[in-house]
């Protein structure tokens, strides 16, 4: 597994894979190539990134300079955070004090889940709705993902069975938190639709729905020996034919695309040639999008047909409400109409200078984050170049991410975004790393390692292993730096913010 997480986090780290909203940033040499480019789009090929990471408070920039009048409060709602948890300089920030925290937003629900349990929040005034710790698992064992669909939340659980990795993905009641479903899931799959009905888990070799109420099947679909690479795209399902599968996802000769209400299964083929180009990166309002060293090329998701290529560039995310998609080319940040590769909007790097990060992207204005004890959180709107939202104070703040693209801070179908940010610190005492920041992969995601790898906090089924600074793993690699220090946090917070 950590060979294949290895493998996973050099190929994100030339330009083949990261989202937007996969935002707890990493420390791969991409992500300091932007950094100093000023436009960190929170790339996140680890949840929790490893200590290495870039520290200190940016100095203020953009949010002091490009400020017209009055700038409108983004914070909706707080809500103490139960346990124990730290802090981590650098673009770590607020996490808890052992293993990994992962956060979904979506249908009226904030889920967290850490350790083996799951809280949930009402996502309009962040009242505590519920909590559930899970049971009947072996010794080892930890949420590497949530994810939240209406009516339900599912918590995908990775732990060893006979000495090979596993995964359990449980389903509750988004109301009440209770227990009504547990289904095998691949451990780089989980739960990709659900409803108070029904759930559809991409499994090591099958892709199954089954009855929430019943627990029997409704439909399967086998996708082959090996896991492979997926992205959802709202009611459909995409898996990345290839000869390696996950592990290997180029080059794809062809797509398998997946009702998930039906299960209807369609093998796309690309028109022009064998295959698909480099890797398998995004799938938004019926477009897929492959990724290579040399930029991005899109195709028509029902037919496999090319629609357009963008040199030099890498897919970071989607904006569902201007239906979409942004890509990094340079220093600067483009949005993309997806069917026709119109660039519609551009924002310069130098927009962001000072910047620790822009996370997500709604309605046309991004969201940036500073870290520090001083962090600040604001809205960039790419339309109007200038920042119209700020919240500051969230000491800290910690972005959560699921690289499949399902779950994470930000709400899918709205302006909200959830952070983990710690208003009081403990008595200083620097102690060595926790398995906070340096915990092994979670291990759920489409395509991708990461959080859930997504999301966002990780835990051993993250897709994606840490690695060193340098963005690589194994031997014959560069030592990481030391490890950053740690600080307990007396006064952890969960923080709704609005764009």
């Amino acid at each position: 597994m950590n060979r294949v997480a290895g493998r996973m986090r050099r190929r994100a780290s030339h330009a083949v894979s990261g989202r937007i909203r996969l935002g707890t940033a990493g420390a791969s040499p991409r992500l300091r190539r932007w950094t100093l480019a000023l436009v960190l789009l929170g790339v996140a090929v680890l949840p929790y990134p490893s200590l290495g990471a870039i520290s200190g408070t940016p100095v203020a920039a953009c949010r002091s300079g490009c400020r017209a009048g009055s700038v409108l409060s983004m914070i909706r709602w707080t809500q103490a955070l139960l346990g124990s948890w730290q802090v981590v300089p650098g673009l770590t920030g607020t996490v808890p004090a052992a293993g990994l925290a992962y956060v979904s937003v979506g249908d009226g629900v904030a889920a967290l889940g850490a350790g083996l349990t799951v809280s949930g929040y009402s996502a309009q005034t962040g009242a505590s709705l519920w909590e559930q710790t899970l049971t009947g698992f072996p010794v080892g064992a930890a949420i590497v993902s949530v994810r939240t669909w209406p009516g339900e939340v599912t918590a995908g659980v990775s732990y060893t069975s006979g000495g090979h990795p596993q995964r359990t993905e449980v389903v509750l009641s988004a109301s009440v938190g209770t227990v009504s479903g547990r289904y095998p899931a691949g451990v780089f799959g989980g739960a990709v639709w659900g409803s108070a009905r029904y759930t559809v888990i991409v499994g090591p070799t099958t892709v199954t729905s089954y009855d929430n109420a019943t627990g029997r099947v409704r439909w399967r679909v086998s996708t082959g020996p090996v896991p492979l690479a997926w992205r959802a795209d709202a009611g459909t399902l995409y898996l990345a034919e290839s000869a390696a599968g996950f592990a290997g996802s180029a080059p794809v000769t062809a797509l398998r695309q997946i009702n998930l209400v039906t299960g209807a299964d369609v093998l796309i083929r690309p028109i022009e040639g064998l295959s698909f180009p480099g890797t398998f990166s995004a799938a938004f309002d019926g477009v897929v999008l492959f990724s290579t060293a040399t930029g991005v090329t899109a195709y028509y998701g029902t037919t496999g047909a090319w629609l357009w290529t963008i040199g030099g560039a890498v897919p970071e995310g989607t904006d569902p409400r201007k239906q979409l998609i942004y890509l990094s080319r340079g220093s600067s940040l483009i949005a993309v109409n997806p069917l026709t590769g119109q660039v519609t909007a551009t924002a310069s790097g130098s927009a962001v200078d000072g910047s620790a990060g822009l996370y997500a992207v709604w309605d046309g204005v991004a969201l940036g984050l500073d870290q520090g004890g001083n962090g600040d959180a604001w809205g960039y709107n790419i339309g109007a170049q200038r920042v119209t939202l700020t919240a500051a104070g969230l000491g800290w703040p910690h972005y959560f991410v699921d690289l499949s693209g399902v779950g994470g801070s930000a709400d899918p179908a709205s302006d909200l975004v959830v952070i983990a940010a710690c208003t009081q610190l403990a008595p200083s005492s620097p102690v060595s790393a926790t398995p906070s920041a340096t915990a092994s992969p979670s291990v759920s995601v489409g395509g991708i390692p990461g959080s859930t790898p997504a999301q966002t906090a990780t835990s051993p089924s993250s897709e994606e292993a840490p690695t060193s600074a340098s963005g690589t793993s194994g031997s014959g690699v560069s030592p990481s730096p030391p490890p950053a220090p740690v600080q307990g946090c007396l006064r952890p917070e969960l923080v709704a913010l609005n764009l």
